[in-house]
């Protein structure tokens, strides 16, 4: 048995045989054309470039009507590459000089990925995966390779260096349960294709493809991140006891959907949803969330050349506003830098990202760019309820200079006769110390708190939560950060403004219990979360949470707060069983 730890951008847990995808270069030879044949050689690359072009466009079609426009696009890239001059130049320079055309197109596309994966720079990289994608469909096409999961006769999971988008984009549900890659990270083209399709997946595993064996049995954990190879087998019982439960409780749960969450006691809790993607919105009807809590709109400004423009974007938010209506969402403006960098920005390299020209940093210092994005939610507004919130505020200053260039947005639109709304609410995301210290004083300028504790946590603690080395130390129930989150609870209930939640702290039932307890009035975590943490609110009283809270707020050891929590949430359970 062994046990790989990866990044898991898909959720849900698969069990079944391994399928490795085959790699085309062994079906490459260099065997030498005779002049003659140099000409029919140069004709059969054409007809493999038609054909491939017409796999794409169907493939972007058919991506357009199952996921939506905008994890389409992507395709519109590839048709760009496969219709690149200079790589057609080259492949048939290769030809003339008696090369087959297989050999050549596969020399030259390798060529230009050595040196595109030489170039420290994000847009370059994920361009890197694209031409890769087009390279091996070419090649597929140019060997008679017509796929490789034709002769399939059971649900396999893909083992992959990397699977490419246009194979994502082509997976068959009923013969793929799963896919585990050597490589990728959350945001590549791949990622997101596997969280629109739902199916689970965990990329960046280094060398899932040298330790498994064709038909070996995997366990993958896309919520984990983890992929077990050739499971113990209590492990497999283990896992197979998991997968039924989730399907059971999903079974269980989803009648929950149009149950409103309210605690025994009256209380009620609104459970919202985080969202990155527009096609995440049918996710969102589906669990019965009361509104978007978090919308990540980095999506709009990555793997792109140049910047999305304000009608772009106007269009995108309109849409997801239309479509969850009368539901409100919160647009979170953009993020960019630490994990996530946009080539078109041209943002410098930097010793520590995370702590560096980031989120509002970054928008206050490029107001064009960042007055374009609060039009287009301004327009979007009018056509639903919207709020805007500002992410990694620090202090009182960055408020008041993200609302006057807001106020200058609202003026030109005034001045050009469009459409939006005057009166949005506006809230301040608390995700570093200084904010939830000084949060009093910023609750004098915004409508509204919303808490990220994935990057509160990570400040607090000084812990890089993807660092298998220092892990363990991401601990949410920390002291420390419960004082913290205590704290923005005062501000905000002393200025008379709302609280919300939405780090990944919401998504665990038990937490969720006790942030109820602390005086949360929102909680907005992955679509996928919500029957549980539903379910959890319908079974409690407001009254037992606030005294549990109370308790855990005098105890200064995580495991003693981690073990009534458990200890609680099992007592909690227990009423389902009897109901």
């Amino acid at each position: 048995m062994k046990k790989l730890k990866g990044i898991g951008v898909s959720p849900g847990i698969t069990i079944g045989p391994a399928y490795l995808v085959p790699k085309l270069h062994q079906y490459v030879s260099d065997h030498r054309l005779p002049p003659e044949k140099t000409v029919s050689e140069i004709q059969r690359l054409e007809k493999a470039l038609a054909e491939t072009e017409e796999e794409l466009k169907k493939i972007r079609a058919q991506t357009a009507q199952n996921s939506g426009a905008i994890e389409a696009d992507i395709f519109n890239v590839h048709l760009l590459l496969l219709h690149d001059r200079e790589l057609k130049k080259e492949i048939i320079r290769q030809i003339k000089e008696g090369a087959n055309a297989a050999w050549s197109a596969q020399t030259v596309i390798h060529r230009h990925l050595e040196r595109l994966g030489k170039v420290n720079d994000a847009y370059l990289n994920e361009r890197r995966y694209d031409l890769e994608d087009v390279g091996k469909r070419l090649l597929r096409n140019l060997l008679g390779i017509k796929g490789y999961l034709a002769d399939l006769k059971e649900k396999v999971v893909l083992v992959a260096h990397n699977l490419t988008p246009s194979e994502t984009a082509s997976l068959n549900r009923k013969l793929v349960s799963a896919f585990a890659t050597d490589v990728g990270g959350p945001t590549s083209h791949t990622a997101i294709m596997a969280r629109a399709l739902e199916i689970p997946a965990v990329v960046g595993l280094k060398e899932i493809t040298e330790v498994t064996r064709p038909g070996e049995m995997l366990i993958v954990d896309g919520q984990q991140g983890v992929v077990i190879v050739d499971p113990e087998e209590s492990v497999l019982k283990e896992y197979t006891q998991r997968r039924i439960d989730l399907r059971k409780n999903h079974r269980a749960l989803s009648p929950l959907k149009d149950i409103i969450a309210c605690t025994r006691d009256k209380h009620r809790v609104i459970i919202g949803a985080n969202i990155e993607l527009p096609v995440e919105v049918s996710s969102v009807l589906a669990y019965g969330a009361d509104e978007i809590g978090l919308f990540r709109t980095e999506f709009l400004y990555l793997n792109r050349e140049d910047l999305p423009s304000e009608e772009e974007q106007f269009r995108v938010y309109r849409h997801v506003v239309e479509k969850v209506k009368p539901c409100p969402v919160t647009i979170r403006t953009l993020d960019l830098g630490g994990d996530k960098f946009a080539s078109a920005l041209n943002m410098p390299e930097e010793m520590n990202p995370f702590l560096g020209w980031r989120a509002i940093r970054f928008c206050l210092s490029q107001p064009d760019i960042f007055k374009a994005q609060l039009r287009a939610i301004l327009r979007a507004g009018a056509f639903g309820p919207v709020r805007i919130m500002y992410p990694l505020i620090s202090d009182v200053e960055e408020i008041k200079a993200a609302r006057a260039i807001m106020e200058e947005a609202m003026a030109e639109l005034k001045q050009e006769n469009k459409k939006f709304i005057p009166s949005i609410p506006v809230g301040a995301m608390i995700e570093v110390p200084s904010a939830a210290l000084t949060a009093g004083a910023i609750s004098r300028y915004v409508d509204f708190f919303s808490i990220g504790t994935n990057d509160l946590i990570q400040y607090s603690m000084a812990v890089d939560r993807t660092n298998v080395r220092t892990a363990h130390l991401y601990n949410p129930a920390h002291p420390a950060i419960l004082r913290l989150i205590s704290e923005v609870i005062r501000a905000g209930r002393k200025a008379g403004i709302p609280v919300g939640l939405c780090g990944e702290m919401a998504a665990n039932p038990a937490l969720a219990f006790l942030l109820i307890g602390m005086g949360i009035g929102e909680l907005s975590m992955a679509p996928l979360a919500i029957p549980e943490v539903k379910q959890m609110t319908l079974l409690i009283t407001l009254t037992e949470a606030r005294e549990c809270a109370q308790k855990i707020a005098a105890m200064d050891s995580t495991l003693e707060i981690n073990a009534l929590l458990k200890k609680k949430y099992a007592e909690i359970m227990k009423r389902e069983k009897k109901r």
